[in-house]
């Protein structure tokens, strides 16, 4: 493939489109905790840690923009809102997968320093 030089050279690139919508570290985390079933706010933000609240409804509403993600209000109160991933969505599980498989192998955890 020829070195990519303009916007319109990327928009061409399947990948570099992919790398566009998944290539954010919280957008990747996100989908990984909903391939385990729908999540509420507040557990997606517990599960990603450092993560700010405004962060995570940016991430959340950009990912149900681009049709990765529902989101389900009940009417309920307090209200509740649950996050679950689409069909578009949960094809991303070969790849999360796979970067999980290349994390294990060639990027180990640090090991503890005593």
């Amino acid at each position: 493939m020829p070195y990519l030089h303009t916007v319109e050279d990327l928009n061409e690139c399947p990948i570099a489109r992919a790398a566009a919508l998944v290539g954010d570290l919280w957008v990747l985390l996100i989908i990984r905790d909903l391939m385990n079933g729908p999540r509420r706010f507040k557990n997606l933000q517990e599960s990603l840690g450092s993560i700010s609240p405004k962060t995570l409804s940016q991430r959340l509403k950009m990912l149900e923009e681009t049709g990765l993600l529902n989101r389900e209000a009940f009417a309920e109160i307090p209200p509740r809102v649950e996050y679950s991933l689409t069909e578009k969505g949960l094809a991303l599980a070969d790849v999360i997968e796979a970067m999980r498989r290349y994390g294990e192998q060639y990027l180990p955890a640090p090991v503890p320093q005593d």
